[in-house]
């Protein structure tokens, strides 16, 4: 786990310990809807959207960067890795995980704590779309 340099100076303190819901884009609504939950009626089903979605649109390898801490990860704030693929379809039934170079074997983190860093459209519009659908408060 990563320590905010001073007392008080991370995100969760800043915002009073809640992080803010974006506006709702319709633009991207529309997307989400008919290109990656289109005829998905369960978490399950939706997960496997997202999944498939995101295996075929992300270009592999690419660079990272964290923009979000996460209890479950190593990564902190800041952190560029390498992100590889796709996490196993049954690491993924309720979020996103996308594997990255660690030490000596790869490593399964949540796609939310991301940014693509020099990545193409394509790449940078389906994390970002993930993204918004998970502050959204959208669960799988």
């Amino acid at each position: 786990m990563c320590w905010p340099a001073v007392a008080g100076d991370g995100p969760e303190e800043q915002t009073g310990g809640l992080m803010k819901r974006p506006s709702r884009d319709q633009q991207r609504e529309q997307r989400i809807t008919m290109e990656i939950v289109v005829d998905a009626y369960t978490p399950e089903e939706q997960a496997m959207g997202w999944y498939y979605s995101l295996e075929a649109r992300l270009t592999f390898p690419f660079v990272a960067r964290c923009t979000a801490e996460r209890a479950i990860s190593p990564l902190c704030v800041g952190d560029e890795v390498e992100v590889v693929a796709m996490a196993p379809d049954e690491e993924c039934r309720h979020e996103m995980f996308v594997l990255i170079r660690w030490e000596r074997r790869p490593l399964a983190v949540p796609l939310a704590q991301l940014e693509g860093v020099a990545v193409d459209e394509q790449t940078r519009q389906v994390i970002e779309d993930w993204q918004y659908w998970v502050a959204q408060g959208y669960e799988l």
